[in-house]
């Protein structure tokens, strides 16, 4: 079954999780849980494997006094920590519902970050002035405007009923459907522990607690593999997108030598260099896949002319195996995803050598944003760096151009090579 169908689909939940997912609440305790409040959760990982262990009995303690199980419900007073799943997960789709009283304040944590908002949105309950007239199940930590903080819709139900949110997050990408309607559509969730970087990649889920009392059921969870958080970021974005790949030739492209076709995919081989569109291109984004051989390096070329290292006369981003240990001395702006020379990328998102990833270059004017795998890895403009590599770079001042990629001696695979204007 596709992502998109197993997020889109209604199912019903009922005390059995429904096929593919798993329970996190067992419907008689709180076994499978510790306690944990806004706070960052680097500081957790941090500790020993003992002193992490040490610290979850103590705060299993203390949820206890607040935390109980009624009737197969999970029930908070308001008061506390937060329970914490003892597991960190990645990608994955949550189902939960939740019944909550007035005057309270709560919401769901995902990979420790806060939150997922569940309000008291009556105008009684005093907080419309933050944005609880607009309803539960936005993104409430993210900054001012950003997309998610508010949701597209209100759905919460009356005092005394059950509300049902069902939850994906596949990179930073986070989609929230409430009560059967989709109130965040794929939206970036910010670290709100670091805006820097982007929010965690693995992480526990959180239930929150504030200020009344708030029960939970039905608490499943499904892990998302890698093909199917593939085929949920292919999906995500799909319409007004041309191909530039036919996928039986090189058509379209330039300077093809070093470069095969084989069943469907654009293969770079180890006496690739440049190749490029044969139309410039200004103001789009770019999607592809790739899947790197072990210790493989490429680039994507933008706003290249043509002719030249891409690397100087246009902006070269890295396309490389990073994680290898011949790359262990790599300087930061080397990283996968970095504006080679000029900014350095976010690490640590990308899949191993062998697993296809997703990549999307937004190019507007002198900006470039780069998404990996539905993380924010790089976000610079141009017109506002400098180089860090001592070298010069005139493509900085380049706005359009070509588009390509820049093999360096290793075997790498491409493929659903895509544009839309913008």
């Amino acid at each position: 079954m596709m992502i998109g169908l197993v997020i889109l689909t209604a199912l019903a939940l009922g005390d059995e999780p429904p096929e593919g997912f798993t329970a996190l609440f067992n419907g008689k305790n709180l076994d499978g849980w510790y306690g944990h409040g806004t706070e960052d959760p680097r500081k957790l990982w941090a500790l020993s494997p003992e002193e992490f262990e040490a610290h979850k009995q103590k705060t299993r303690e203390e949820i206890a006094k607040h935390w109980r199980v009624e009737d197969g419900v999970l029930v908070n007073d308001g008061q506390g920590l937060y329970a914490t799943t003892d597991k960190d997960y990645a990608d994955f789709v949550l189902m939960l519902e939740y019944k909550t009283v007035a005057g309270a304040d709560s919401g769901i944590y995902l990979r420790g970050c806060p939150q997922v908002q569940i309000w008291d949105t009556t105008e009684a309950g005093g907080k419309w002035s933050i944005g609880a007239d607009k309803g539960s199940g936005g993104l409430w930590n993210n900054s001012p405007g950003a997309p998610g903080k508010d949701p597209l819709k209100k759905m919460d139900k009356p005092f005394g009923e059950w509300n049902r949110f069902r939850i994906a997050m596949i990179g930073s990408r986070v989609s929230v459907w409430m009560n059967g309607e989709m109130v965040v559509d794929h939206a970036i969730m910010e670290n709100y522990f670091d805006r820097s970087i982007p929010v965690f990649r693995k992480g526990p889920i959180q239930l929150q607690t504030h200020g009344g009392e708030i029960r939970w059921r039905n608490v499943f969870i499904r892990e998302i593999g890698v093909e199917q958080a593939t085929e949920h970021l292919e999906e995500m974005d799909s319409a007004g997108f041309r191909s530039l790949f036919n996928e039986k030739d090189l058509s379209g492209w330039q300077n093809t030598s070093g470069y095969e076709v084989e069943d469907g995919r654009m293969v770079c081989t180890p006496e690739g260099g440049v190749i490029f569109t044969e139309k410039p291109y200004e103001n789009y984004l770019f999607y592809f896949e790739f899947k790197l051989t072990e210790g493989a390096n490429n680039g994507l070329a933008i706003h290249y002319p043509g002719e030249g290292n891409p690397a100087y006369t246009g902006i070269e981003l890295q396309i490389l195996d990073d994680e290898s240990p011949k790359y262990a001395k790599l300087k930061p702006w080397q990283f996968h995803g970095s504006a080679y020379g000029i900014k350095a990328a976010h690490r640590g998102f990308q899949r191993p050598a062998g697993q296809w990833n997703v990549q999307r270059v937004t190019c507007r004017g002198s900006r470039i944003t780069v998404e990996l795998n539905g993380t924010v890895i790089t976000d610079v403009d141009l017109a506002e760096s400098e180089t860090v590599d001592g070298q010069d770079h005139p493509g900085m001042k380049r706005t359009s151009g070509h588009i390509g990629f820049f093999g360096h001696g290793s075997r790498v695979e491409f493929r659903r090579i895509r544009i839309r204007s913008l």
